[in-house]
Formats: structure tokens, sequence, C-alpha cells
């Protein structure tokens, strides 16, 4: 009746609708509207030009972020330090975008670059402690996010500027803004961005599915032991993965730095992008082409949310209620797989 693949596919799905169903509930629960609730989420995130380039431009950093987690998992590694790595390639991008006077078409390459290599610094330094000395990679990355964050801070107040709390605007030749796709979106922050990181997701789907490293990549995932037994180096391997993984989170802080804001501020806590980035990994059952959906979702519904309190008078808490629901659920896949293989043996 049902493939492994259906079932595969069928988990995620089912989670967001056991999630989204949850979340009705407990609209009802506490008096709200539920129906109300979730045409102010829809047209908040879809209602017209605007609020659509909004949400794609919400959408894109989640794709990068997902990609970081989603790779570091297919090679046997948890990357908790997505959001560190997501604020040095932010900082990394404004740098450089502020620093030089140069054409475009070098400009912003540089710019971009500069990101990925910043957070493909960031994950090397785990990477190498976890190849090196056994230090497990969790400890060391969520340690290296207070470090980006603190770092950031410093450099923006102490070097990019004279104890200002902003940078000055990316110039223009770094910017990753159009003005052809704020009209089109009725002056939204959409950017030429989505382009880099639907782009980035082929890139990883044919790292890993296609070349003989991501073949290699992925059995040091599966059984160190035995990949060491076949002659791969898994010390090797568990640096370069964690340096590719980096490289997408330097990536989507890129996104922010020179797309949706085109600056760098002292931040008082974190974004969330890197945290939100590993229930996007989960979700898209960390596949290239899930995790874009999987980002397409959380778009929705961070955009949408905004606008449920002044339409509906849903508090925008409820929606993270639902994302962490549908979480709740993926994690608890193992419950919806049984369910769904009894009725694939009912079937028969």
């Amino acid at each position: 009746m049902f493939s492994n693949k259906t079932v595969n596919i069928l988990i995620p799905i089912i989670s967001v609708v056991l999630g989204l169903l949850s979340g009705a509930i407990i609209m009802v629960a506490f008096g709200y509207n539920p129906v109300a609730g979730y045409a102010a989420l829809w047209n908040g995130a879809f209602g017209d030009a605007y609020f659509l380039g909004e949400t794609l431009r919400q959408v894109t950093p989640y794709i990068l972020s997902g990609l970081a987690v989603a790779f570091a998992l297919r090679t046997g590694l948890l990357n908790i330090g997505v959001e560190g790595q997501v604020f040095v390639g932010w900082i990394a991008s404004v740098w450089v975008g502020i620093s030089f006077e140069l054409p475009m078409i070098i400009h912003l390459p540089l710019a971009v670059l500069a990101a990925a290599l910043a957070g493909a610094f960031w994950g090397f330094i785990p990477g190498i402690l976890k190849a090196k000395l056994g230090v497990h990679e969790v400890i060391v990355t969520i340690m290296m996010n207070y470090i980006a964050l603190y770092i950031s801070n410093s450099l923006v107040r102490n070097v990019l500027t004279d104890g200002s709390d902003q940078t000055d605007k990316v110039a223009k030749s770094a910017s990753l803004a159009s003005d052809w796709l704020a009209g089109m979106t009725y002056f939204s922050r959409l950017h030429w961005g989505l382009l880099i990181a639907l782009a980035m997701a082929f890139v990883m789907w044919f790292v890993l599915n296609k070349t003989t490293r991501g073949f290699e990549l992925r059995a040091v995932g599966f059984n160190q032991n035995a990949s060491n037994y076949a002659g791969m180096s898994v010390g090797k391997n568990v640096v370069l993965a964690m340096v590719i993984s980096g490289a997408f989170a330097g990536l989507a802080g890129a996104m922010e730095g020179l797309g949706t804001f085109e600056y760098m501020s002292v931040k008082s806590g974190f974004t969330n992008i890197g945290f939100d980035g590993i229930a996007v990994a989960l979700l898209g059952a960390n596949t290239a082409f899930g995790v874009v959906l999987a980002a397409f979702l959380f778009g929705t519904l961070k955009i949408g949310a905004l606008n449920m309190p002044t339409e509906a008078g849903v508090p925008t808490e409820l929606v993270e209620i639902v994302i962490a629901l549908i979480i709740f659920f993926v994690a608890s896949s193992y419950m919806i797989r049984w369910i769904i293989l009894r009725f694939k043996r009912e079937g028969k």
C-alpha cells in the first residue's frame, strides 16, 4: 500500500497537518476563531504582492540555515552553531560591503564569498576539535554562538564604526536588493538572495548524491568505523562536513547583511535564523528539496503570524505553539510511521 519512500514523504505532511489541527484546538480552547486565525495568517503571507515578497524574503535565510543543519545531519553531525555562523557571515559580508569601492560584478560576489568563508571558518573550529580531540560538536557549537554574537557586537562598535550601534549601509555594488523586485512587490524587501538560496539547495543535492566526496561524507555519517575500515579518512570528512555546513550558514547571514537590512547592528540576542534552521531541516527530512519546502512553510507561518493580531485578534505566540507542535510531531515520527505501516500491513 505504501512504499518506504511514500512513508518518508507522508510523515512531515502528517506532522504539519497535526500541528495545524492542534493549533486550531488551542485557539478554540482560548476563545479564538481558528478559521479567522488561519485566514488572517494566509492573508498576512499571500494577501497581496507586498506580503508575498516579505514571505519569500523570510524563506531565503531559512533555506540556507536549514541546508546548514541538514548537511551536517546527513554526515552524522549535529551543528547547533548555525546561529553563530550566521552572525559571522553577516558581519563579514557587511564588512566587505562597506570597505571597498569596486564594480558590482566583483564587489557583490566578493561580499557573498566573504560570508561563506567566515561561516566555513566558524564551522572548521568545532570540526577540527571533533576530528582531532573527540570534543563533541554540540558543546563547542553552542558555546561558539555566544562568542560570535559578542565578537560581532564588538566589531560593529569598535572597528566598523566609531562607537555606533549600527554600520553604514553596504555599497550599492555589494547589495542584493533590487528596485525591480521591490517595485513588483509593492516595495517589500525581497532580494536576489532567493536565487542564491535555491542554487545552494541544488549544490547540496548534487554534492551529496552525485559526487564521490558526497558518498564518503554520507558513509561517515552512517558508520564511522565501517568508513574507516574501507579506507576513508573519518577525521578529514568530519572537518569538511562542518566547513560546508558553516558555509551555508554564513551565506544565510549574507542574505540579511546584503539583502534584507544592508547593514549590521549591535544585537541584544540571537536572530533565531540558525535555531529555526534546525526545525526546517527536521521537517524537510534533511533533504535539499525537503528543506526548501519546509523553509517556505516556516516563512509563511512567521510572516503570516504578524497579521493575526490585527485581523483576527489572535496573538502571534499561537503560531510559535503551532511550529513547536509541528516539530514535536516530526520528532515523534516513529509513532506516525508505526501507524502508517500498520495501515500498510492491513491493506495487504
